[in-house]
């Protein structure tokens, strides 16, 4: 059994007119919400022992937060530009390439890819990831390269907005 979270960057600034896509940073919110979730991770024994992240600073600072949280090695953590300039493809890609021994994934990322990401591995139609959303798909599969278009179920879905309002 293969486990996947699919992990939306938390809430960025648009404050900086100066800075690139690449470079917005979280803002208050977003840093509030990323270490509530990956608290909740915790709390649900998620247990990662392989983290990805798109390099963009919002995704990256999520998941060393998350990281933080689920008592992971921040330095352990695998930046791919892949996943930012992403499609379903792209990500299919780095999942089929995951070695067989890593049992519970975490792939931190962003809209539109994710949400189609997880309409594609998924059982469960979902239809927009929001900001520091986690989804977590499980695989009955050996290893990762039999992971592909709906072989996946479903179990999670959460996110900062059940629990708080704006």
């Amino acid at each position: 059994m293969k486990k996947l979270y699919l992990v939306r960057h938390a809430k960025s600034s648009w404050d900086n007119p100066d800075f690139s896509d690449f470079d917005r940073p979280l803002n208050k919110r977003g840093k509030h919400d990323a270490p509530f979730m990956g608290k909740l991770l915790k709390k649900e024994n998620v247990k990662p022992d392989l983290i990805y992240s798109s390099p963009a600073v919002r995704a990256i600072t999520t998941a060393q937060i998350f990281a933080d949280e689920l008592d992971y090695p921040k330095k352990k953590i695998v930046e791919s530009i892949s996943i930012y300039e992403s499609g379903i493809k792209e990500l299919e890609e780095i999942v089929q390439k995951i070695s067989e021994e890593h049992k519970s994934v975490l792939i931190f990322g962003h809209n539109p890819a994710l949400t189609s990401f997880a309409n594609h591995l998924g059982n469960k139609f979902i239809d927009n990831v929001p900001t520091c959303a986690v989804v977590g798909i499980e695989f009955d599969v050996k290893n990762w390269k039999q992971v592909e278009h709906g072989t996946g179920k479903t179990f999670m879905f959460d996110f900062p907005k059940k629990y708080f309002q704006k």
